[in-house]
């Protein structure tokens, strides 16, 4: 130490250690002031490897492939929900052809029974009303008659018993009928029975 009488000199009682832990406290500090920050590491995106592309797009394919077929198969199972529907409703609508096939025998000899009654008659009345309570129950269920006389023959609602001569008219007309035809929402159930006018030169058959 200096003496108190040197000049551009002072005493200090500081202890070395504390001189010696500041100075390398200084040190630390400039040697944290020069280090620069570690650079930040880009992140790279590495393109897929050849058979990784290759295998994401076989699985694209199969995946739109299935899309495709399960809209095709939805798309039927629509149509058969349909198609079942229209049928049902078909079945139902064509459920009283047979009984109605059973009862046009009946029908028919009433009809004749009408024909041959006197006029006035008082049972023929009765039997002319409950015909008609018949043929309105029928109507109800889609079943209606279709008179064929006066109508040129058509083999698609007629079935022609005989051919006769008739002057008065045009061949091939209906010119007789022995049971009308009946149709069920439409659809032919019976054929009428018909007798038809023969040509000119035919000659008569009689019925």
């Amino acid at each position: 130490m200096p003496g108190p009488d040197e000049k551009g000199s002072f005493a200090a009682d500081i202890p070395a250690s504390v001189l010696e832990e500041a100075l390398r406290s200084v040190e630390r500090r400039a040697a944290e002031g020069k280090a620069e920050p570690p650079p930040e590491d880009d992140v790279a995106v590495e393109p897929p490897e050849p058979e990784l592309a290759g295998e994401v797009k076989r699985l694209e394919e199969e995946l739109a492939a299935e899309h495709d077929r399960l809209l095709r198969t939805a798309a039927d199972l629509e149509n058969f929900r349909k198609r079942v529907a229209r049928d049902r409703e078909e079945s139902a609508r064509n459920a009283p052809g047979p009984v109605v096939k059973d009862l046009i025998p009946a029908i028919d000899n009433l009809e004749r029974a009408l024909t041959a009654a006197p006029q006035g008659d008082p049972l023929a009345d009765g039997v002319r009303m409950v015909l008609k309570q018949v043929e309105e129950a029928l109507a109800r269920h889609g079943v209606e008659p279709r008179n064929a006389l006066g109508e040129p023959f058509d083999p698609a609602l007629h079935e022609a018993l005989a051919t006769v001569v008739a002057p008065d008219a045009a061949p091939g007309t209906v010119v007789a009928q022995h049971g009308r035809a009946w149709m069920l929402h439409g659809r032919l159930l019976r054929p009428a029975m018909v007798a038809v006018a023969a040509p000119d030169s035919a000659g008569g058959q009689g019925e």
